[in-house]
């Protein structure tokens, strides 16, 4: 079993955890409060949710949030690949 790079694993999981929410703030900046209500609803679900203006300082904390969470997920899971991958040998 090939052991994985736990820093490069947990950068690219990061930065894709990142890139996702950027997406997600753009999608909010431009208006998607009806895509939203659609989606809910082809889940079944009806919410009273209302998508609020952004806040470029909220923006930043939560892209860099999810880039911090991405990171950690992606070290820990390589960090525990690696050691079953040991135990396996």
């Amino acid at each position: 079993m090939a052991s994985i790079n736990i820093n490069q694993l947990g950068l690219t999981i990061g930065v894709f955890a990142a890139l996702c929410h950027l997406v997600w703030l753009v999608a909010v900046a431009i208006g998607i409060q009806k895509f939203v209500d659609w989606i809910l609803l082809l889940h079944s679900i009806q919410l009273n949710l209302t998508l609020t203006s952004v806040v470029i300082l909220n923006a930043v904390l939560l892209i860099v949030i999810a880039f911090i969470g991405g990171y950690i997920f992606g070290w820990v899971f390589a960090a525990i690949w690696n050691w079953v991958g040991k135990k396996i040998r």
